[in-house]
Parts: structure tokens; sequence; C-alpha cells
């Protein structure tokens, strides 16, 4: 079983979490900040539904991005990296939880994979 959750940047987080919830209907589920007060990890829900909006770091606003849950995520990458796909974050183990990885396909999407599901 595979579960998609969008990653969507945002220079100004916080208030897109904002908009989100009280224009669109979202509901915060998780919101972790790093050492410093900045959100590093952000998780909404609608419905079954989870997007997961995100500081710059992750990316450009307005350019998509998507996470794959996967069952085993370093035979994912072996085989994403074997059949040519641009690995920019190697595998790693994350402090929520995930092992993953994140790879460019040649046309500029970004894709995330890994272990993390976040409506458990």
């Amino acid at each position: 079983m595979s579960t998609i959750s969008p990653i969507i940047p945002y220079r100004d987080l916080r208030a897109a979490i904002d908009f989100l919830c009280d224009g669109f209907g979202f509901e915060r589920h998780e919101l972790h900040e790093d050492d410093a007060g900045e959100l590093a990890h952000v998780e909404l829900r609608l419905g079954d539904a989870v997007i997961m909006p995100a500081p710059t770091r992750l990316g450009e606003p307005g350019h998509a991005q998507n996470y794959v849950v996967v069952a085993d995520p370093d035979a994912h990458h072996d085989h994403a990296k074997a059949s040519g796909a641009q690995i920019t974050t190697e595998l790693r183990d994350t402090d929520y939880g995930s092992r993953d990885y994140t790879a460019k396909y040649p046309e500029g999407n970004t894709w995330h994979f890994g272990t993390y599901r976040p409506l458990t």
C-alpha cells in the first residue's frame, strides 16, 4: 500500500498554515519546531488527506513535491538510483521516525520516499 502526501513550500509558512486552516478547512495535526524555533515539520489534515506545508529550504514555492510511503526505502533508493534518478538527499533516519531519501526526476519534480505515515 502506498500513501502520497504533497509537500508544498511557502515563504511565510505560519501565514500559509493559518490560511489553509481558516480558508480551506484544514486542521493542524502535527507542528514540529527545530532548535531555532522555526517550523521544521508540519502536517495538515482534511478528512483522511494530509498535506505537509514546508519551509522554503525544502523547495521553491510554486513547485510541487510529493511524499510517498514505501515499505523498504533502502531497496527503493537503490532501484531509483540504478534507474538514473538524481538523489538529492541520501537515505537518512529522521527525528520524527522516518527512514527516507529525496530524488529528482529529469523534469525537475521532487519526490520524497520514506517510511513515515502521516496518519498513524
